[in-house]
C-alpha cells in the first residue's frame, strides 16, 4: 500500500499542515500561542472552573503533559489555578482578564484560518470532511 493510501499518513500530514497554518496566521497577527494553548483557553472560556484532568479530557490531550500547557499559560499571565471551593486539595483553572482579552482577540483569527486549512476543498467538501472526521472519531458530540 502506498503512503497516500494510508489514512494514518494522511491524517499526520493534515495535522502538520493545520499546525503550520495556525502558527503562521497567528504569528502574522502578532499572537504567540500554540494551537494546544489556544484550545485550552477555548475550553476554559466555555467551562470555567474545571480542573486540569477535565481540561485534558475536553481538548483530547494527555493528562500527564497538560500540566506543562497550564504552567506555560500561567507564566504568560493568561490562566490562574485556584483552590477548589468544594475540595481544598484540588485546583481549578480560570482565565485571567488578560487571558480573556487575548482569547477574544485571537478567536476571529483562529476562526478565519480554518478555511485556510482546507483551502483546496469546496464548502460542501469541507462540511463532508468535518462530518466524516467527527464520525471517525466516534461521534458528533466531541
Amino acid at each position: 500500500m502506498e503512503l497516500f493510501g494510508m489514512p494514518g499518513h494522511l491524517i499526520r500530514r493534515m495535522q502538520q499542515h493545520s499546525a503550520q497554518v495556525f502558527k503562521s496566521k497567528c504569528q502574522a497577527a502578532g499572537f504567540d500561542l500554540t494551537s494546544v494553548q489556544f484550545a485550552a483557553l477555548d475550553a476554559l472560556f466555555h467551562n470555567p472552573g474545571i480542573d486540569q484532568a477535565r481540561l485534558a479530557e475536553i481538548i483530547a490531550y494527555d493528562r500527564a503533559t497538560i500540566g506543562g500547557v497550564v504552567e506555560r499559560l500561567e507564566r504568560k499571565g493568561l490562566v490562574r489555578r485556584d483552590v477548589s471551593k468544594t475540595d481544598r486539595r484540588a485546583r481549578v483553572l480560570a482565565m485571567t482578564p488578560e487571558g480573556a482579552d487575548l482569547y477574544a482577540r485571537m478567536r476571529p483569527v483562529v476562526e478565519a484560518l480554518q478555511a485556510d486549512i482546507l483551502e483546496q476543498l469546496s464548502e460542501d467538501e469541507r462540511q463532508t470532511f468535518l462530518s466524516l472526521s467527527r464520525k471517525a472519531l466516534g461521534g458528533a458530540n466531541l
